[in-house]
């Protein structure tokens, strides 16, 4: 997997800092101790607890590599350096949707930080990269798997 790099804002790089801390210190140990218990059964060939515990290790390590690729990728993104005259990651923006006369509020982040249920999407996401560069009053159109949808930027903070 080529590596690349991964924005993240302040907030982000903790929370994923905090995950990879939990992960190695508390998860691995979990693990571990599962694995012994299962082990004390004796015959592992049809030992369901070991193999469960051992794919959960398997799991963990995997989500634990891909955090410290992450994190050794991250470009900090700075409140400082987010422009509020047009759209980049780390802007907060607030869009109505020009069919359904809806508002919605979205901060654009980089891939590993996105949680559409927080109103965090990608840049790399359909809406995400229409949105970045554009100025306040402009008429974005996104083009989905549904079809075209037509959002004006009403305004663009931090």
């Amino acid at each position: 997997m080529a590596e690349r790099d991964v924005f993240l804002t302040l907030e982000g790089l903790k929370k994923l800092e905090n995950e990879l801390d939990e992960l190695k210190s508390v998860k691995r140990r979990e693990i571990a101790d599962r694995i012994k218990q299962a082990l004390a059964f004796g015959d592992i060939s049809e030992n369901s607890e070991y193999d469960q515990a051992k794919n959960e290790q398997g799991q963990l390590e995997e989500r634990i590599a891909k955090l410290e690729m992450i994190l050794r990728n991250a470009k900090l993104i700075d409140d400082e350096d987010i422009s509020t005259d047009v759209v980049s990651i780390g802007s907060k923006v607030i869009v109505k949707d020009l069919e359904y006369d809806e508002e919605m509020e979205y901060t654009i982040v980089g891939s590993a930080e996105a949680d559409p249920y927080e109103g965090k999407i990608s840049n790399e996401s359909p809406v995400g990269r229409a949105l970045l560069g554009k100025k306040e009053e402009e008429i974005v159109e996104v083009h989905v798997p549904d079809g075209l949808i037509k959002y004006q930027i009403l305004s663009i903070t931090r």
